[in-house]
C-alpha cells in the first residue's frame, strides 16, 4: 500500500471485453433490478424483521433480517447472525424484532430533526409468539432468559412508538435476507423490495 498511487480511474482502461464463448444468454431483466425511490411516495416508517431458528449449522445461531420502508421505499435493510443462540423460535424472531425497533427508532428520530411527526410506527412479524411477549409486560417462566437489551422493543411498544402487528409469512418480505426460498416465493418478494 506504500507504493499506492491515487488513479482517476480506478479500474484498468486497456482491457477489452471479450466475445462469451460459452454462448452464455444474457438474461434481458437483470440489468434493470435495483432499488427505485419515487418523488411522490409517501413519508410513512414502516418496517418487517424475520429470523431463521438456528439456520447455522456450525453454531446453531439464528440470522435476524429487517427491512424498513420510508413510504413504499426500502430504504434500510440488515442481515445479520444473532450473537446469542436463542432457544425458541419466539426467542430468535424477538431479537430481530428489537434490531428492526432499533432502527426504526434511530430513523424516527432522524425524521423528527426534519420537523416530522409520528404515531405508532408498525413493525411486521410473522411470529404470533413474539408479538405476544412484546405486548405483554409480565414476566414468564418460559421467556426470562431472554436478554435485556431485547427487550428495547417491548420499551417502545410501551411508550407508544411502535407497534408490532402480525403479518403472513407468505407476505413476510424480510423472508428474503434470513432463508432460501423458491424461485418464485423470491422473485414476489424481490419486486415488494
Amino acid at each position: 500500500m506504500a507504493d499506492a498511487s491515487p488513479q482517476m480511474t480506478p479500474m484498468s482502461t486497456s482491457t477489452a471485453l471479450d466475445a462469451d464463448e460459452d454462448g452464455k444468454e444474457v438474461h434481458q431483466v437483470h440489468p434493470e433490478f435495483g432499488l427505485w425511490y419515487s418523488a411522490d411516495s409517501s413519508l410513512s416508517l414502516l418496517g418487517f424483521s424475520d429470523s431463521d431458528h438456528a439456520g447455522c449449522r456450525i453454531d446453531r445461531k439464528s440470522t435476524s433480517g429487517t427491512c424498513q420502508f420510508l413510504g413504499t421505499s426500502l430504504v434500510s435493510w440488515s442481515s445479520r447472525k444473532q450473537s446469542s443462540v436463542a432457544t425458541s423460535t419466539c426467542e430468535a424472531e424477538y431479537v430481530a424484532a428489537a434490531s428492526c425497533c432499533s432502527q426504526i427508532v434511530w430513523m424516527l428520530a432522524t425524521q423528527r430533526d426534519y420537523g416530522l411527526t409520528y404515531g405508532k410506527i408498525p413493525i411486521l412479524c410473522d411470529s404470533f409468539s413474539a408479538i405476544s411477549v412484546a405486548k405483554n409486560p409480565v414476566l414468564h417462566s418460559r421467556t426470562k432468559h431472554i436478554d435485556v437489551r431485547y427487550h428495547f422493543l417491548r420499551d417502545n411498544y410501551e411508550k407508544g412508538l411502535i407497534d408490532i402487528v402480525k403479518v403472513a409469512s407468505e407476505n413476510q418480505v424480510a423472508d428474503v435476507l434470513t432463508k432460501a426460498l423458491d424461485l418464485e416465493t423470491f422473485a414476489r418478494l424481490r419486486g415488494e423490495l
